[in-house]
């Protein structure tokens, strides 16, 4: 007899809308995600184009209903090692790595952070911070109870400190839990694992990770971050806010040998931002191309031009050392000029997740030549795959935005239900 159970593999914006739809049609979802926290990518964002939504207001609903719904049954730090079966019938086993902390016992109150030796970057906030080995990536994360980095805990590297356990006056730490290995039934997967953003320290000419104030696509959301490490103030290295900024789009598409499609909008947000804080800061957007797809989008972009911004289209471009400050250099189709700015921020590509060939291997899926997980077919297929009851939705099978992603996270809910699996 088939199974009706659904396993979600990622608990973004896609996987989350998929995860509520089929549970609200009764379904029991078993929802895997590799972070301690739920929401992905996009609640790193203060707010979204093209109306300027704050982010926060729109996921934060989501998730505590996700973390609500009864059946629904999620698995944080968590991995799936094997899957074996067809459509119907899928046999899956996951890992699900020790937290350390009682989910139950823990009310999130942070006393086990301060106590902590240990200060490491935190990732979450794209290194521009630190965080403790026992830590909530972010202020407002779900849920809302702390992981314990077992790679940078004294502890767990041979010393006997318990400090954080000391601190923690409703006994949730718990040294003792153990990784897990679960075996699961069901009839159907939606994989949304969206996405990694392409470095652009891979590319010297950027000055990325040489000059201190270039900063990637998700630095500066993380900087204008109500939330974030410098709770959105937009400040220089040297803590001066900036006069002039530069703002490069396409960066990585010539390597990567495709459009990211979002990038462009994901720009011209951040003049939004830059003109929200400071005013009369001057500001240059360097495009070898522009990608504004549909009416709202094309509405948003003319918007975007009256703020004040100079748009340039360029052939070349390299960020150099000027004085003690730095400078674009870049040629036009018909000169070379230099602009020297305070602050570049780079629009980076969207490519796919670094585990996505191990993951395409577990599940037995075919992968683009880009290394995006493929669809059976772009128009009447476009959210299966070449493994029948396994479908892909958001960007695990290619760059979208949010809107996209939700409403691809519907067609394959509505395919699992239509089929009756």
């Amino acid at each position: 007899m088939d199974n009706g159970n659904i396993l979600v593999i990622g608990a973004g914006v896609a996987g989350i809308n998929a995860s509520l739809s089929l549970a609200d049609s009764g379904r029991k979802v078993y929802l895997v995600e590799q972070t301690s926290y739920i929401g992905g990518t996009v609640i790193k964002f203060e707010k979204v184009f093209s109306n300027m939504e704050c982010a926060t207001c729109m996921v934060a609903p989501k998730q505590q209903e996700l973390l609500a719904k009864e059946n629904i049954e999620l698995f944080t730090i968590s991995e799936v090692l094997k899957v074996e079966g067809s459509l119907g019938n899928f046999v899956v086993k996951v890992k699900k790595k020790a937290r350390y902390v009682d989910l139950k016992a823990c009310i999130g109150c942070s006393a086990c952070f301060e106590p902590c030796p240990v200060s490491v970057k935190n990732e979450f906030e794209e290194g521009l911070s630190e965080r403790k080995a026992i830590y909530i990536p972010c202020p407002g994360a779900l849920p809302n109870i702390p992981a314990i980095d077992t790679e940078n805990c004294v502890r767990f590297n041979g010393k006997d400190c318990k400090l954080c356990k000391e601190a923690c006056m409703f006994e949730a730490i718990d040294f003792e839990q153990k990784d897990e290995e679960i075996e699961l039934k069901v009839g159907a997967i939606v994989v949304a694992t969206g996405f990694s953003s392409f470095d652009p320290k891979e590319i010297p000419k950027y000055g990325y990770k040489k000059f201190s104030d270039v900063y990637s696509a998700l630095e500066f959301e993380r900087m204008f971050a109500s939330n974030g490490p410098t709770t959105g103030e937009i400040k220089l290295r040297n803590g001066e806010s900036p006069k002039s900024v530069a703002i490069v789009h396409c960066v990585g598409r010539e390597e990567k040998g495709y459009c990211s499609a979002i990038c462009c909008m994901n720009s011209l947000k951040f003049v939004h931002y830059l003109k929200e804080k400071l005013p009369d800061v001057k500001i240059s957007e360097f495009c070898s191309d522009l990608c504004i797809p549909g009416k709202s989008y094309e509405k948003f972009y003319e918007q975007t031009k009256t703020m004040g911004v100079d748009i340039i289209r360029f052939e070349d471009i390299e960020i150099k050392e000027e004085g003690k400050g730095i400078s674009v250099k870049y040629k036009t189709d018909t000169k070379g000029s230099s602009l020297p700015v305070d602050m570049v921020i780079l629009s980076t590509a969207i490519e796919p997740k670094k585990d996505a060939s191990k993951l395409a291997k577990i599940l037995g899926i075919s992968q683009d030549e880009h290394g995006f997980f493929a669809e059976k077919h772009s128009e009447i297929a476009s959210v299966d795959t070449s493994t029948e009851g396994i479908f892909i939705v958001g960007c695990a099978q290619d760059p979208k935005d949010i809107q996209n992603s939700v409403a691809q996270s519907e067609a394959a809910v509505g395919k699992i239900l239509s089929r009756g699996t």
